[in-house]
């Protein structure tokens, strides 16, 4: 059985040679960027309402090969994708739906001329991806974080890594109308390996914490039916959660976010919101966000059995409170929590399809596939994928003296 996410595995070595195969030249002239997926342990659906959350970087990546051109003009190749894309460096770029993957680049050109970058010259740009697309565990940001960074480097355009997240998230709101919260493009251009991370989305303050499981790991669990952002209900329910912060504000309690209260605040001032869904919505904020402040708690103390019940817990309240599941991903969650060795599961992502991931010991991961396999095949139809996941670094330029998939710890 294929557990892999991806049907071929790209290396960068492997899009070297494809880089030179396609536009000719040096393989010295070409530089490399990784950037990493990311799974979000806990803490979903409120990085945009001022929680904090707490991701990892995991080891499959998009490789971004790229060399800059004598001339203004840009090329963008996917060796996964018949469509290719010709520009100028000059050219005045919008959002045209058939240029497909070429507008997320083209956003983020977009977002370093406002800052006032210039290309002195066009590029060429290859991309190769062991990252599903639409698979709920950041594709989409690693692209965009991923270029930025490679524009970066390659052009000379000082810019931190908290500001590589921002013009990714910036890309998202007005150039694809994806009104995304932060956490994503913050982990992807910030994260270490063998660290998650916690994030505060309205302060942008984060301390990492080191990833020590034992002998457990996270496993992934792609349902394997593919979710766009912006073709999902993922604007209504950020707009019903301002409703939800707004009808508090109005009424005199003194907050800034949803997240902002405590479970005891909370208590005191839900029923202010008359409608059920808004305040289904607000009470999932708020306990996912102190989940996330107890699940760092558990890590650091090695508890992974209380780890492993807030996994439950998320799950739950994104099932019920604020209702982006389904069949597919409540089919994996349920499965899993039912194999042995399993500590816990729960959706990661916005959801709508996407992924799940699950705490499973080591020695329990095959048997756990192939029964969650099964279980899912026959009440959905079609399998979904999986694996057992490392972690990685935020973004960086592949060092070839280096073996980057060597020695992945799992996490």
């Amino acid at each position: 059985m294929n557990n892999s996410l991806t049907e071929k595995e790209y290396s960068p070595e492997w899009l070297l040679e494809e880089f030179v195969k396609i536009y000719g030249g040096e393989k010295s002239s070409v530089r490399i960027f990784a950037s990493p997926a990311r799974i979000n342990i806990i803490g979903e659906h409120i990085d945009y309402n001022g929680g904090k959350v707490f991701p990892a970087c995991i080891d499959r990546f998009l490789y971004a090969a790229i060399r800059k051109r004598a001339d203004t003009k840009i090329f963008y190749k996917d060796v996964k994708f018949p469509l290719s894309f010709e520009f100028d460096v000059n050219d005045e770029f919008s959002y045209s739906k058939k240029n497909d993957y070429a507008n997320y680049l083209n956003g983020i050109i977009v977002q370093l001329k406002e800052r006032g970058f210039v290309f002195d010259s066009g590029f060429e740009l290859l991309l190769a991806s062991n990252i599903p697309a639409g698979g709920g565990i950041s594709s989409s940001s690693a692209l965009e974080c991923g270029f930025a960074f490679a524009l970066c480097q390659t052009f000379g355009f000082d810019l931190s890594p908290v500001e590589i997240a921002k013009i990714g998230q910036m890309s998202e709101h007005r150039f694809m109308n994806t009104k995304c919260g932060i956490m994503d493009q913050f982990i992807i251009a910030t994260g270490k390996k063998n660290t998650a991370e916690i994030l505060d989305c309205a302060t942008l303050e984060h301390q990492y914490v080191p990833l020590e499981l034992g002998n457990c790991c996270f496993v992934v669990m792609n349902t394997n039916k593919v979710r766009k952002l912006s073709d999902s209900k993922y604007n209504e329910r950020r707009s019903e959660c301002e409703k939800a912060l707004k009808i508090l504000q109005d009424e005199g309690i003194k907050i800034d976010s949803l997240c902002d209260l405590s479970p005891e605040d909370w208590q005191e001032c839900k029923t202010l919101i008359k409608e059920e869904n808004l305040q289904k919505r607000a009470e999932h904020c708020v306990m996912e966000n102190q989940r996330v402040l107890q699940a760092a708690d558990f890590l650091k103390k090695g508890d992974l059995a209380n780890l492993g019940r807030l996994l439950n817990e998320s799950h739950h309240s994104l099932d019920a409170k604020y209702e982006v599941t389904g069949i597919e991903l409540n089919t994996l969650a349920q499965a899993a929590r039912q194999q042995e060795g399993c500590l816990g599961a729960r959706m990661t992502g916005a959801g709508f399809g996407g992924c799940a991931i699950a705490l499973v010991q080591k020695d329990k991961i095959e048997p756990f596939i192939e029964n969650v396999q099964k279980t899912y095949t026959q009440k959905i139809g079609y399998p979904a994928g999986f694996f057992a996941c490392g972690s990685g670094d935020g973004v960086h330029e592949v060092d070839f003296s280096l073996h980057l998939h060597n020695g992945a710890e799992k996490l």
